[in-house]
């Protein structure tokens, strides 16, 4: 469905894509905005109109989040003459955050500092037990997830005449999942893993006071991470074997399917004993009331759910496993509810950032190889801006419609067909601004809707 602004931009009811090419070919309409597309009505206001209201429902991850716009109206069933509710899904959005990225840049900035100081002084006191953080705080990271969040809400809100919110609040139990289980009784919960261990002494008894790699015996044991902390291991206690000096010389920081890909026997049994980090379960749990409060100040009423009620209702109507299909589920759908439409086509945004605010390219070591210009706009034209290019010769002659990436001589490089090519600012023309995310679409599984009681 397409979002409808009023004269004003007062957003209105959505219409149907064939009716807005209507609307534009009448005259009666212009384009407002072209991601996600967006028209503006040019004889009527929000007066004159009725307005129905649509809901939002929020489905939060950590790597991304699912966001449709529904409504739920009455439909009658012909078959058997009766009427129920039905919730339609008019737009979707999933949104891809770029956590992992600003998590990087943090760790790299903090190594290049790191070394900048160890480099110059023999010894520098620590200051960072004086830099007290306020209540609430939040990592980067973390910080990044609520707020692409509530931004892209924001945004619909003002395509479209929300008067609700809701959104899934759930909660993980990291250390039921640790021990691959649903629930633990309060024995374990008190104990955990290494009640009574030291970590080198739980790992010589874990694995028998032999290397994992090799096998041998009777030889110095270094600890070693089976999923190196360069590629996103982490440092739980499942992540941790024993391994003789060369065998963690050899592996160093290569993965451990890599470095065991000739003995598939030793790498299955080393994979068994491992488990999966669950960095994506923390960042749920840190977030979910921040999230909640963060869209409780934007003014719709806001309705929390459980993620058990979102995993009900998606398996009561066949629906398949993706975070819109889900954001679909969220909320209480009283008996003889059926979900009757989902958006075929979904709407992905790409965080993307908006630049750096380092004036410098640095090499492997951190130090400056490369100064920056200042100027993020040249000829009018920002990196990320949306246009349409017409170029008139050459081996690309024709009209594209993409993202621009700016150069400081004018010859600023689109998107092309099999690449990318440079063309003159002057054969540019803008169609929308960038506001940090690189927009795609995809098209989601279809769905057989049927009524819960059948």
């Amino acid at each position: 469905m397409v979002p409808v602004l009023d004269k004003r931009g007062r957003p209105l009811m959505p219409c149907h894509p064939a009716r807005a090419r209507e609307l534009l070919a009448k005259g009666r309409a212009v384009v407002v905005r072209y991601v996600p597309f967006a028209i503006r009505l040019k004889d009527r206001l929000i007066e004159e109109s009725s307005i129905a209201g649509v809901a939002v429902r929020v489905d939060p991850g950590s790597c991304g989040t699912g966001i449709v716009v529904t409504t739920d109206t009455a439909q009658l069933d012909h078959a058997t003459g009766r009427g129920h509710a039905a919730r339609r899904g008019l737009f979707a959005v999933e949104l891809i955050h770029r956590s992992a990225q600003i998590r990087d840049g943090m760790k790299r900035r903090a190594g290049y500092r790191r070394r900048r100081r160890s480099g110059n002084l023999r010894y520098r006191a620590p200051r960072f037990d004086n830099r007290r953080r306020p209540p609430g705080w939040l990592a980067p990271s973390l910080r990044h997830r609520v707020e692409g969040t509530i931004g892209q809400v924001c945004r619909l809100m003002k395509l479209f005449p929300v008067v609700e919110i809701h959104i899934e609040r759930n909660s993980f139990d990291t250390h039921a999942l640790s021990l691959g289980r649903e629930t633990l009784s309060a024995l374990e919960y008190r104990e955990g893993t290494l009640a009574g261990y030291e970590v080198r002494e739980y790992l010589l008894e874990k694995w028998h006071r032999t290397c994992a790699y090799c096998g041998a015996t009777d030889v110095p044991l270094q600890i070693d991470h089976i999923q190196p902390r360069a590629h996103g291991g982490s440092d739980r206690i499942s992540n941790l074997t024993l391994a003789c000096g060369p065998c963690n010389q050899a592996k160093s920081a290569r993965l451990v399917e890599d470095f065991l890909a000739k003995q598939p026997e030793r790498l299955a049994r080393i994979k068994a004993e491992a488990k999966l980090p669950l960095r994506d379960a923390a960042a749920m749990n840190a977030t979910r009331w921040q999230l909640w409060r963060s869209a409780a100040g934007l003014g719709p009423p806001v309705h929390a759910w459980s993620g058990g009620l979102t995993k009900f209702n998606r398996g009561a109507h066949d629906l398949a496993k993706s975070h819109t299909l889900d954001a679909l589920a969220v909320g209480e759908l009283p008996d003889r509810t059926r979900i009757v439409r989902h958006p075929a086509q979904v709407l992905t945004a790409r965080a993307t950032g908006r630049g750096s605010y380092a004036r410098t390219r640095t090499d492997a070591y951190g130090f400056p190889r490369l100064h920056l210009t200042r100027r993020k706009k040249h000829y009018g034209f920002t990196t990320g801006d949306l246009v349409r290019a017409v170029i008139p010769r050459g081996k690309y002659a024709g009209t594209h419609t993409g993202r621009v990436a700016v150069r400081a001589n004018g010859c600023h490089s689109i998107p092309v067909p099999g690449g990318h090519a440079g063309t003159s600012h002057k054969n540019l023309r803008l169609l929308q601004r960038a506001d940090g995310y690189a927009y795609g679409t995809r098209f989601e599984k279809p769905v057989e809707p049927r009524s819960i009681g059948s």
